[in-house]
């Protein structure tokens, strides 16, 4: 299914040079959220949050912060749930936080009614469309991967591709967008042929290699989801049997987020086949 590098910074600093610009509170966030500093990356988006309150892109933040706290707690985003597809379809559902889900929703409520006012007044504000693009895009992995939900997690998948293509015509250079587009390509892609043509027939992109090519642009050009599309490519090179491919991308991942153990419990589980 869903399928998600900058310095450190506190954001209680107190000394004007100190202090983060607005901007750089969204990257204090996201590097918080990928090294799994979640008290931080909350704070930091809730900070710009506040600084920039008619924003949506503020509060889709947060909610991929307390999204991405649930899959650690719940160890989702282990490898073995993508590369091994039984284990994936047959293990027991995750109990969700009710908390982490409350906060979860709210935030992309949030998100949901500032991103439409926006482009109620401006169809075409990018900014507005590709917060509304990643709210969708959260909702379906919370749906597929936490409620195994996997019918309306396709639906939900399917609507952030199209606003993502939506969004790539006014704006090709937002490589952040091609995610949506990538993982929906490559995820049913990987379905059995008689699944991938009654998925065509309701509109779902099913190309896997149109999926790489689409994370690559991501991973080597996007910005807040680039170490994310970097994990994903990670689990495709593991399921065509590429190791050097996976190591290389875990390595760089492990380095860049050392308090992430994700990167390095799947980089070690490859050192034994690289000795071998």
């Amino acid at each position: 299914m869903a399928l998600l590098a900058f310095i450190s910074i506190s954001v209680s600093a107190t000394t004007p040079a100190d202090i983060p610009s607005s901007a750089s509170l969204l990257e204090v966030g996201y590097r918080d959220m990928y090294d799994l500093q979640f008290d931080g990356a909350h704070k930091a988006f809730q900070e710009w949050e506040r600084l920039n309150p008619e924003d949506p892109f503020g509060p889709t933040s947060d909610a991929a912060a307390y999204l991405f706290s649930e899959f650690d707690r719940l160890g989702i985003l282990q490898s073995e749930f993508f590369v091994d597809d039984g284990e994936f379809r047959h293990r027991v559902r995750p109990a969700p936080d009710p908390r982490a889900r409350e906060a979860f929703d709210s935030q992309l409520k949030k998100s949901e009614q500032l991103a439409g006012s926006v482009l109620a007044r401006s169809p075409q504000d990018k900014n507005a469309l590709f917060a509304k693009t990643l709210d969708v895009g959260l909702r379906s992995d919370y749906l597929a991967l936490i409620e195994k939900k996997y019918v309306a997690s396709l639906k939900a998948m399917k609507s952030a591709g199209l606003l993502a293509e939506q969004l790539l015509k006014l704006d090709p250079t937002n490589y952040d967008a091609y995610i949506a587009v990538g993982v929906e390509n490559y995820m049913l892609g990987l379905s059995p042929a008689p699944m991938r043509w009654l998925l065509r027939m309701y509109g779902a992109e099913t190309d896997k290699q149109k999926g790489i090519e689409r994370l690559r642009l991501t991973a080597e050009k996007g910005h807040y989801l680039l170490p994310f599309a970097r994990l994903l490519l990670a689990v495709a090179a593991l399921r065509d049997k590429d190791q050097d491919q996976a190591r290389r991308l875990l390595q760089g991942l492990a380095t860049e987020f050392p308090h992430n153990r994700l990167y390095a419990r799947e980089l070690a589980r490859l050192q034994p086949i690289a000795g071998q």
